[in-house]
């Protein structure tokens, strides 16, 4: 599990932060824009329509991901590659980072957990994403966006616990393994991208939708606390979590973490797990 900053440490700031506490920061901030679908369009699209002042658009499928292949549809980019993505987007050493997409952090939370990964303990996460923003008043741009300044970032991954397909699978028994994709697709009723249906045997269902509300930002830490606790988080074993393809698994992260719970990401999830055709796959409930 993650290790927790030493008594007396410097704590990093919360993991999100609301339009109203964004809009009357004086600190200086880089603002990533990574909006991003399954079924698309392509989120630079709606980046064009319109974005945060100053928001650099980055790209989910090409800047943080590497190509599809064995590891899954999304496994984590080639940490050199992640590093020139981000300095190209104006990621400085000095600045927080504040990701956020079209409402529900689901695509957002990839590009904090890989920030975090990489050591920016300051990267953050706009609650309720570019709608939150809108409905909170806040200004817009249009257009392509402006060229940033480039950045200075640097670091290195493994600042936060992953999981192999191996590791997974035994977690599933020896821990929680949670699935963050839609109930649907864990009990193998339905799969839109994946070529097998269903889920990692012990695996506990767990949709990432359940972690907002109806307005797409986080439900109250207490709340997440009761609901984890209900899905078998009780903090006497580890915890992991997989999606599709690594992307939704990370905004459930960032859910435990709210609910205070240390979880491990499994980067390759069920686009790797099925591209072995020699693994077991249970469905039902």
């Amino acid at each position: 599990m993650a290790e927790r900053p030493a008594p007396g440490a410097a704590q990093p700031p919360p993991p999100l932060v609301t339009a109203r506490e964004l809009a009357a920061t004086d600190q200086p901030v880089t603002l990533l824009d990574v909006r991003w679908s399954l079924t698309g369009p392509p989120g630079r699209q709606a980046y064009e329509a319109g974005h945060l002042p100053g928001a650099v658009f980055i790209d989910l499928d090409s800047e943080l991901a590497a190509s599809p292949g064995s590891a899954g549809r999304h496994p984590l980019p080639d940490p050199d590659a992640l590093l020139a993505a981000l300095r190209r987007a104006g990621v400085r050493r000095d600045r927080i980072v504040v990701c956020y997409d079209q409402r529900d952090a689901t695509a957002a939370a990839r590009a904090w957990w890989q920030l975090r990964d990489l050591g920016l303990d300051g990267a953050r996460v706009l609650d309720g994403g570019y709608d939150g923003w809108v409905a909170a008043g806040g200004e817009v741009e249009t257009g392509p966006g402006r060229r940033p300044e480039p950045g200075d970032v640097v670091g290195a991954p493994g600042h936060l616990p992953r999981l192999s397909a191996d590791e997974a699978a035994a977690l599933a028994t020896a821990g929680v393994l949670l699935d963050a994709r839609a109930g649907e697709r864990f009990r193998g009723e339905v799969e839109p991208v994946d070529p097998v249906a269903g889920h990692v045997p012990g695996a506990v269902s767990a949709p990432a939708q359940d972690n907002v509300d109806a307005a797409g930002r986080f439900l109250p830490a207490h709340q997440l606390r009761r609901r984890f606790a209900a899905l078998g988080v009780d903090g006497t074993r580890p915890v992991g979590v997989y999606c599709g393809s690594g992307v939704t698994a990370a905004h459930e992260i960032l859910a435990l973490q709210l609910a205070g719970v240390d979880a491990a990401l499994w980067p390759g999830s069920w686009s790797e797990w099925t591209a072995d055709t020699g693994r077991p796959v249970a469905t039902g409930p």
